[in-house]
Parts: C-alpha cells; structure tokens; sequence
C-alpha cells in the first residue's frame, strides 16, 4: 500500500520547536523528491520546504528561511521537518508529499503555536 504517514505535531508555545517526521512506504521512497507543505485554516496550501532525491540545495518558502530545515533518511524512507523559532502563524496542518511526475499525499498532522 502506497502511504506517507506524518507524525510529530502538536501544541507549542511561541519560540518552541518541533520535528515532524514522514514515513513512507509502498514506493521507491529514494527516487522521489520530498516536500512538506502546509495549510492554514481559510487558507490555501502552501509549500513549506523541498528536498531531492539525492544531492542538491532543499528550498524553503521566505517565510520559515532560517528557522526550518528539511531532511530525508533514505535508509530509513523518512523525510523529516525541523522547526525552531516557531511562531503563532506556522500554525497549520503540515502535509508531507512525495513528487515523481504524479504525487502521493500524507494525511498531515495539526501544528499549533501558542501565543
């Protein structure tokens, strides 16, 4: 069965920090490149940070810059989002999502920062 499965939310205060993982499973996890996005109530859904399949420079949105950092295990088919400094806006569900051509979603997880 072709899953990503997201874990690590929850609630924070501001100035917190969070890690949030992404286990895959029924596909060649390696081969995809990885991307976590995120969707804020009335909101649409936005891309977080994105990392290849092997090498190259991950990409943040302006807004987390400096504050998040997207890596992957290959060995271990995860993909994971470290977030520091986290404020009441990063407040959303955070969605892993894995890109080969089409795309396979996780079911997100509820991150909420308190003020």
């Amino acid at each position: 069965q072709v899953q990503l499965v997201e874990s690590g939310g929850g609630l924070v205060q501001s100035g917190g920090s969070l890690r949030l993982s992404c286990v895959a499973s029924g596909f060649t996890f390696s081969i995809y490149a990885m991307r976590w996005y995120r969707q804020a109530p009335g909101k649409e859904r936005e891309l977080v940070a994105g990392i290849k399949s092997i090498g190259g420079i991950p990409n943040y949105a302006d807004s987390v810059k400096g504050r998040f950092t997207i890596s992957r295990d290959n060995a271990k088919n995860t993909v994971y989002l470290q977030m520091n400094s986290l404020e009441p806006d990063d407040t959303a569900v955070y969605y892993c999502y894995a890109v080969r051509g089409g795309g396979i979603w996780g079911q997100g997880t509820q991150v909420t920062v308190s003020s």
